[in-house]
This record gives structure tokens, C-alpha cells and sequence, in this order.
């Protein structure tokens, strides 16, 4: 059942607990708004970011970010898919009172924005996606491009394989171009800022996440009626364009916005313009 619980106002923004899920929206109150339901990538604590609240603010948009299961205030949930996330989002986004959303996703939100389209159909009338990966076909193609795949083909051998990875896993510097690192000293850096925040959360967020992208998503795109724009940065590194033409070759309605220029993290400047 869904559920209330300990709602505090913070510089302005509403946190809740709501159907086990910590949910921070940018007001107290969203009845018959429409809403950006913001997916964080992975790592994240559900904060909501700067230039996305000012993003959301120039289109009228009032903004809901959740922190997926193990995140943040959020409980575990064992063996989610992405599909999984998108249902146990849905009474939140019900029990808001939202008139519709937008759902946008960057990197490992990217899955579960489209996943929310196809689990509220009535809700989600268009999804935004910014370096999401596509679904896992089981090819070792599907990792070319990454600078640093090993945390990803470790998830497809499992749990125990994803952990024993992280216990050695390094950051590659070289998994950002210059423009990412130029992004994350600019306009992004309270994204730098929330990955760093996720730390006292553990890893069992970022686990379960690659864990669902390496397994089936528990939905089949051909199902999202929603209208889908795909907005990568052809020099990423992290989660390579092929993604997002593998997705656009899935979903029904989907839009392909390439940026020659962007990586993983740069592209993101795109969001207002994409809205």
C-alpha cells in the first residue's frame, strides 16, 4: 500500500517517502501539474541537480526525482529489473496527483525512463534519454566502443561476479573526453558533486543497476507508445552512440539527436533544448 511518511521541506523542495521510495520534487504540491520525473545515471542519491531544476523551470515543469532501490533513503530490492524500478515508481507518480510526465533519464536512468512510458502509458507522453544504454543482446558486440566495459561484462555472470569486480574496480580517467571534464568543472558539477554524495549509500545501487542492463529489462520496447528522443554524444566513451541507434531501432517513436562534439557527460547541455 502506498504510503506517506516523514515529509520535510528543504530550500524549497518537498522529501518524502512514498511507497518505500525516497522522492524529492521541487514543490510541495503537484496536483495536476506537469511534471520532468528525473532518472539519475549510476551512481546517485536523488538529489535534485541545479541545471535540471532550471531546465524544468524554463518549460513550465515542475521536477520529481527518485532514488532508485538501495539508493539514498531508498530499500534494497534484490534481482530489479528496470521494469521493476518503472512499476514501483508508478503509485508515487499516482499518489502526486501529476497531470502527465516527462520522463528524462541520463546514462543508467536512460532504461528506466523508457521503462516508465511503457509501465504508465497514461501518464508518460514523451521520454527524453541522454547516453542511455541500450537492451543487452548477449554479443560481445554490444561492449565495443566503452573504455572501461569490465563492471558491465562482469554483471552478465551475476551477482557474485558484479561484487568480486568491485572489490578491484578503478576509475578510467580516460572513460571522459575533455568535454565531459569541462562539464563537470562548469555548469555539472553538482552531478560530480551527487556521485561523490552516494558514497555513504554503499554500492548495492550501482550493483543492482548493472546487474538490471545486463539481464532482460522485463518489458520489450516495441510496447512504448510514448514518443522517444535519444540524445548522445558521438565521442562517448562510457555508453557508446551504437546504443542509441540500437535504440531508436527498437522503440516505435524514437528520434535520434547525435552531437558530435559531446561525451557521457557533456551532452547533457543539451537538456533544455531537448525539453
Amino acid at each position: 500500500m502506498l504510503a506517506l511518511r516523514d515529509g520535510a521541506c528543504q530550500r524549497g523542495r518537498m522529501r518524502t517517502t512514498m511507497a518505500g521510495l525516497d522522492v524529492h520534487t521541487s514543490a510541495d504540491d503537484l496536483t495536476g501539474r506537469e511534471v520532468l520525473l528525473w532518472h539519475h545515471g549510476s551512481p546517485q542519491t536523488r538529489a535534485i541537480l541545479p541545471p535540471v531544476k532550471a531546465a524544468a523551470d524554463a518549460h513550465g515543469l515542475a521536477v520529481v526525482s527518485v532514488a532508485r532501490p538501495a539508493y539514498a533513503g531508498s530499500p534494497r530490492i534484490p534481482g530489479r529489473s528496470v521494469a521493476d524500478v518503472a512499476e514501483g515508481l508508478r503509485p508515487v507518480v499516482e499518489r502526486l496527483g501529476v497531470a502527465s510526465v516527462v520522463s528524462v533519464g541520463a546514462s543508467g536512468g536512460g532504461p528506466h525512463a523508457i521503462a516508465c512510458a511503457a509501465a504508465m502509458p497514461g501518464l508518460v507522453r514523451r521520454v527524453v534519454t541522454f547516453a542511455s544504454p541500450a537492451p543487452f543482446d548477449g554479443s560481445d558486440a554490444w561492449f565495443a566502443g566503452m573504455q572501461a566495459p569490465q563492471a558491465l561484462r562482469a554483471a552478465t555472470h551475476g551477482e557474485d561476479a558484479r561484487r568480486r569486480f568491485a572489490e578491484i574496480d578503478e576509475w578510467d580517467p580516460e572513460s571522459f573526453v575533455d568535454a565531459d571534464y569541462a562539464a563537470l568543472d562548469g555548469d555539472w558539477a553538482s552531478l560530480g558533486a551527487d556521485v561523490a554524495a552516494s558514497a555513504p549509500y554503499g554500492i548495492d545501487g550501482l550493483i543492482d543497476d548493472d546487474l538490471a542492463f545486463a539481464r532482460p529489462w522485463g518489458f520489450a520496447l516495441a510496447e512504448v507508445t510514448a514518443s522517444v528522443l535519444l540524445v548522445q554524444g558521438e565521442r562517448d566513451r562510457v555508453i557508446p552512440p551504437q546504443h542509441a541507434r540500437m535504440l531508436a531501432a527498437g522503440l516505435p517513436h524514437a528520434t535520434l539527436d547525435l552531437h558530435p562534439d559531446d561525451g557521457h557527460v557533456s551532452v547533457l547541455r543539451h537538456l533544455a533544448t531537448a525539453l
